[in-house]
């Protein structure tokens, strides 16, 4: 009875298995491979039968998480696609809306839309708002529209007909027409993957959708294939990025809902370790060999971006979908990201990356620029021999001579440019982080800050004393806790719907009828029947009258038209900091969210030792913590040998087989009795 959860980042490939009888847990790591991402997935799964004794015969649940959609999107490598649409309307795509990220900004520009003119087509057909129809859908105009689509091999079509998400009935006719016309091509009708309302959002929800589905498709057939070949035909689930989990066969219907798949997984572990620590403000982070991401947890709960947008900028307003996305802040500072001087003469870290090929040049596979990880291990806080759990010897002199590349102009000692390095791209995670917290309404001192990822516990500690969070949190296994996530996320779904009323207690009523039909939904979407044990959670999304956007409030089926107001008014006060008590409300969406309970990952007890602490001690190592303290001797403890409730003064480091924990002076790290970390300034009592 294992289960096993496979995520592919952009350099590692990391791989988490738990024995629910026994409690005993398989790990493993590989490069991630670029051109053929199941290929990594197979070599971790080897590894971790190699040297880990993973018995893939037992394993009972596969989940995988990983960067194939977003991949696709942003390197635009998915299929050739086209777009049907109601006549007048096929420029909407283009045209997007009139606002700008940065008003002033004059190096804004449109993004290039991913269904070319030439390729998007109109039929007459026309609904109004409330979906009645106001011209039949015009069958003639689908000949010739079928035979274009032959002509120039599109292998994916996006329908979009307006006002469809109050009635899709066109939409249905239209895709029914196509399918069994172009029987090898995609039909993705838009009322199939959202059915809000704001066109401009929903066609590029529709149209993203049907440009990766057959990439998905063909990845999911063929992990799939390689996976029963190695013996594990257990049921196989993907990660979302909703934070919970589905099936391959569901994902493959809707793929755009992986988008964030990976980074979904930490956040879902995230909400797992604040559980398992009676805390419902969680505060994320992590930190990988591409990227850094944060998120919120917030009541209990990961926090669903509402407005997701993928390549949003400063001078890109990016492109919108309709899909529920965890409230992710992705930025470029990676253990991989590569350190350069600007046109300036500045230092810049990230956006770009190593990645897995060469990767930075400690790693002694080719690279020779300085990147994230090259610093950290200059700076003494990686110990070159034990790396990776000793697979990987790091190559300090190689380190070195990068780092040299922007020292030497700079007329810094390598171990200040090195300093420097880690300085920015620690900025850089502070302005992210208050992106999920301040700017959006949270304290993150309420928080605790669950940090993860092979170079996140290594900046973890100056983190959270920047931000004054409540207390430091090292996971299990943090070199690979996205995948370790996927364990702890249950099979998941969100329905939304678009519907128009004014607050009143008769329209309370109405909604609570409206939410009966989407639980309706939910069921048949589990498969699992009337008595299937889902959790539902009701949220609303309202506005003052005369608004354009709302906000989402929980709702409570015993709420009366007070109650729900003035949960509206606090959720509006928190996002916008005021209220108008005496304006009237709309509705304006509706959104359930429905989790089938299940079984998750479990953290075991730590067996009780009698043993000190110096039991656990593996030496002294030399780390350098700037010009006024210089280099300082710290004691080095293997995190194994740890034993529940001991207690360390620090400065020190922690090691283990995924991630080294740096711990400050005047902080000291708790032991918990399932192993978690706890790191807190002195001054601070225990949780």
């Amino acid at each position: 009875m294992i289960r096993l959860a496979t995520d592919v980042g952009g350099t590692f490939t990391d791989l988490v298995g738990y024995d629910e009888r026994s409690g005993e847990l398989f790990t493993a790591k590989s490069l991630t491979t670029v051109k053929n991402q199941s290929r990594g997935v197979l070599n971790a799964i080897a590894s971790a039968e190699e040297n880990g004794g993973l018995r893939t015969r037992d394993v009972t649940f596969f989940a995988h998480g990983g960067t194939t959609v977003i991949n696709a999107i942003t390197e635009r490598k998915g299929v050739r696609t086209a777009l049907v649409t109601t006549a007048g309307f096929r420029d909407v795509l283009e045209i997007g809306r009139g606002n700008r990220p940065d008003l002033y900004n004059l190096q804004f520009h449109s993004p290039e839309p991913f269904v070319p003119r030439e390729l998007r087509f109109e039929v007459r057909e026309r609904l109004d708002a409330s979906g009645k129809v106001i011209v039949p859908l015009e069958l003639d105009d689908l000949r010739p529209i079928i035979a274009r689509c032959e002509a120039e091999k599109i292998e994916a079509i996006a329908v979009l007909f307006l006002h469809s998400y109050a009635n899709p009935e066109h939409e249905i006719l239209c895709a029914g027409i196509l399918a069994d016309a172009l029987p090898e091509v995609t039909i993705c009708a838009s009322h199939s993957v959202s059915r809000q309302w704001r066109e401009y959002e929903r066609s590029n929800t529709a149209v993203l959708n049907a440009y990766v589905q057959p990439i998905i498709q063909y990845y999911f057939e063929r992990l799939e294939e390689a996976l029963m070949k190695r013996g594990l035909t257990c049921p196989y689930y993907a990660m979302q990025s909703n934070g919970g989990i589905s099936t391959f066969d569901q994902a493959v219907k809707s793929p755009l809902t992986l988008v964030e798949s990976g980074p979904a997984g930490g956040v879902a572990g995230a909400a797992r370790i604040g559980d398992a620590l009676g805390e419902s403000e969680v505060l994320s982070l992590d930190v990988g060999g591409t990227t850094a991401k944060c998120s919120l947890i917030h009541a209990g709960r990961p926090t669903l971006n509402v407005d997701y947008k993928l390549e949003h900028t400063r001078i890109r307003p990016g492109h919108p979908v309709q899909v529920p996305v965890v409230d992710i802040v992705e930025i470029g500072s990676g253990g991989g990201s590569i350190a350069r001087l600007d046109d300036r003469g500045a230092l810049r870290v990230g956006p770009e990356s190593a990645g897995s090929t060469p990767g930075p040049a400690c790693y002694g596979h080719g690279g020779k620029k300085p990147t994230l990880s090259d610093a950290i291990l200059t700076l003494g806080i990686f110990d070159p021999a034990t790396f990776a759990g000793g697979s990987m010897h790091l190559d300090k002199q190689k380190a070195a001579d990068a780092i040299a590349t922007v020292a030497t102009p700079l007329g810094m000692r390598i171990e200040d440019a090195a300093l420097a390095i880690v300085d920015i791209a620690h900025a850089s995670m502070i302005n992210a982080l208050k992106l999920v917290t301040v700017q959006r309404g949270h304290d993150p001192r309420d928080a605790v800050f669950v940090v993860s990822g092979g170079a996140g516990p290594a900046l973890a500690t100056r983190l959270g004393r920047d931000l004054s969070v409540k207390a430091i949190v090292i996971p299990p296994h943090p070199g690979i806790f996205s995948a370790w996530g996927m364990l702890a996320a249950e099979p998941r779904a969100d329905f939304r719907g678009t519907w128009f009323a004014a607050l009143t207690e008769d329209a309370l009523s109405d909604l609570a009828g409206r939410f009966d039909g989407l639980e309706a939904e939910a069921v048949d979407y589990f498969a699992k029947g009337q008595d299937a044990d889902i959790r539902f959670t009701y949220q609303v999304e309202a506005r003052y009258r005369g608004q354009e956007h709302g906000v989402f409030a929980q709702f409570d089926r015993n709420d009366d038209m007070r109650s729900f107001a003035e949960r509206f008014h606090a959720a509006h006060e928190r996002a916008y900091s005021f209220r108008l008590p005496d304006a009237g409300v709309e509705i304006t969406t509706l959104h359930l969210e429905a989790v089938l309970n299940g079984p998750v990952i479990s953290l075991p007890l730590l067996a009780a030792t009698s043993n000190g602490i110096e039991t656990a001690m593996r030496g002294r190592r030399n780390v350098y913590f700037g010009a006024s303290s210089g280099w300082v001797s710290c004691p080095v403890y293997e995190r194994r040998l740890l034993g529940p409730g001991q207690s360390i003064e620090g400065p020190m480091i922690i090691e283990e087989a995924t991630a080294t924990t740096l711990v400050q002076d005047g902080q000291r790290m708790d032991v918990t009795d399932t192993g978690i970390l706890i790191i807190r300034e002195n001054r601070i009592e225990a949780l």
